[in-house]
């Protein structure tokens, strides 16, 4: 047949044949060109909707973490480094694809995928032969590193299949082709039309959008099936209150830390004894029992109940004490054991087993803050003791009385100080000349503030300089200038203010005198 001589009209149909061949593959890649620009299309809307996902399971763990920062913390903080990494792969991948989009003189809200048919584009960017220029080591170190931060996750996470998907879907080894291997950025990059390059870049930003996905998923999850099962929760115990009187029953309530009233034990024990099945009641064991003689008590029990088909038992103990009936009030000074004029001293009172409803405090300038918290102001008391009378009434309804006497003291003498020293300072003229006189209570206990109103200064040879302030006026700044290195000035007389609380009068600060430096 090929050693056939052709007629002039079969030599015609053949080459009719094959520019129909022709048109007709080049029909076809136009449609090629099409498909894959509706591929990276959808993947592109992929990426959106996917991100708007996360978007919101980052929400719920940031909310949860609000409410549970014990639970959810940690977990909140490990998803926004996984939302921060994506989200910057996913801006590299999206501005990249941009670039090649204008590189091809095409709008990037609007391509032409017919016209991306040529690859020289991005193969000038990625490769000098069978190397990578800077662009292209760039892009697989992008990949790389951006793998390596959710596989660092995904151990903590989630778990093998999920550690596979993620090393599968951002693989950047060497592909084996024949008895060879070429690079995976050759391998999927090199020669192949731009159009389906950008969809490659999509499906890379799509891979991590997903990826986040199922990490953010992992953690919200996983938090919440630890959260709904049985076995991890534990037995507590609600008694009505912490101590009991000899005389009294032990009243309270034994539940599960997720309370449940659905909940049907099997059985529960306390102390070595079945509980009556009437005690078993809405998810609780109701306890009911003499208290006994004074002395530490101790509940241990354990409750059965059936999950699925096994029964699960959750022990508990709980201690507790009864105390005998209270003769004596506690009152303790929040801070020390007297009470200084010119500042609200703390105080805490109460009386064991005794609620708060039923305690009286009376006391000259006495206040009542909250439950067991009482504050007192003993700036106008004229006594140097002061009585702090507490009444309250036993549960059979009998009255009891106790009074603490506490001393009354004024507040300490201030230390006069400059630029943070006291006493004995060492200063150059120009500090002193711009420093501020200060006083301060150095081992006080309470938090007041101090203002300096006046004091006097003193230069050796000068007449005393009454100043009005707390900073040098200009009369005392001219007798400093005449003051030689090595001398002396004093700063004395140190009038101050109690800020808020201008009716207490404070003693006067102790002098401070200055070495001058230079």
């Amino acid at each position: 047949m090929a050693g056939q001589k052709l007629s002039p009209r079969q030599k015609m149909i053949n080459l009719m044949y094959l520019v129909f061949i022709a048109m007709l593959a080049l029909t076809m890649s136009k449609k090629v060109l099409t498909s894959f620009g509706r591929v990276y299309e959808d993947l592109k809307t992929s990426v959106k909707l996917t991100k708007e996902k996360n978007n919101d399971l980052l929400g719920i763990l940031g909310q949860k973490a609000q409410e549970q920062p014990q639970k959810y913390g940690e977990k909140f903080k490990d998803a926004q480094k996984v939302n921060e990494a994506t989200l910057a792969f996913h801006q590299y991948m999206s501005d990249f694809q941009e670039e090649l989009l204008k590189k091809s003189k095409q709008d990037p809200n609007n391509p032409d995928y017919e016209s991306l048919d040529k690859g020289y584009i991005l193969d000038e960017l990625f490769f000098r032969g069978d190397k990578y220029n800077k662009k292209g080591e760039e892009f697989v170190n992008k990949i790389n590193e951006y793998r390596e931060t959710l596989l660092e996750f995904a151990k903590k996470y989630g778990d093998e299949e999920m550690i596979k998907r993620i090393k599968y879907r951002f693989n950047t080894d060497p592909i084996k082709e024949g008895a060879s291997k070429i690079s995976w950025l050759h391998y999927y990059f090199e020669d192949f039309p731009l159009i389906a390059s950008l969809t490659n870049m999509a499906r890379l930003e799509n891979n991590a959008l997903l990826s986040e996905n199922e990490l953010l998923s992992s953690m919200l999850q996983g938090q919440l099936m630890s959260d709904v099962s049985m076995k991890n929760y534990q037995a507590i115990v609600l008694l009505d209150k912490s101590a009991f009187f000899p005389t009294e029953k032990v009243t309270g309530k034994i539940i599960l830390g997720r309370f449940d009233n659905t909940l049907q034990f099997e059985k529960a024990t306390l102390n070595g004894k079945e509980v009556p099945k009437e005690k078993l009641q809405h998810g609780q064991v109701l306890i009911e029992m003499p208290a006994g003689n004074p002395g530490d008590k101790t509940l241990k029990g354990e409750l059965v109940f059936k999950e699925g088909d096994s029964l699960v038992k959750l022990p508990f103990e709980y201690a507790y004490s009864v105390i005998p009936m209270p003769n004596s009030a506690v009152i303790s000074a929040d801070k020390m054991n007297v009470l200084y004029k010119g500042v609200d001293n703390p105080l805490s009172i109460s009386v064991p087993g005794i609620p708060d409803n039923k305690i009286k405090v009376t006391a000259p300038g006495i206040r009542k803050i909250k439950n067991g918290k009482y504050i007192i102001n003993v700036t106008n008391y004229p006594g140097r003791t002061v009585d702090i009378v507490v009444t309250w009434t036993l549960p059979n309804g009998q009255t009891k009385r106790d009074k603490k006497t506490f001393r009354v003291k004024n507040i300490p003498t201030p230390l006069g100080a400059i630029s943070g020293q006291t006493a004995r300072a060492r200063l150059p003229k120009r500090n002193v000349e711009i420093g501020t006189v200060s006083a301060v209570l150095p081992d006080f206990d309470f938090d007041v503030k101090i203002k300096v109103v006046a004091f006097d200064f003193k230069a050796p040879g000068q007449p005393t300089i009454h100043v009005v302030g707390n900073r040098l006026n200009e009369r005392a700044k001219s007798a400093l200038r005449r003051v030689k290195r090595g001398q002396t000035v004093q700063i004395y007389g140190i009038k101050t203010k109690l800020v808020g609380n201008d009716k207490y009068k404070l003693k006067e600060a102790t002098p401070v005198i200055i070495e001058i430096t230079n």
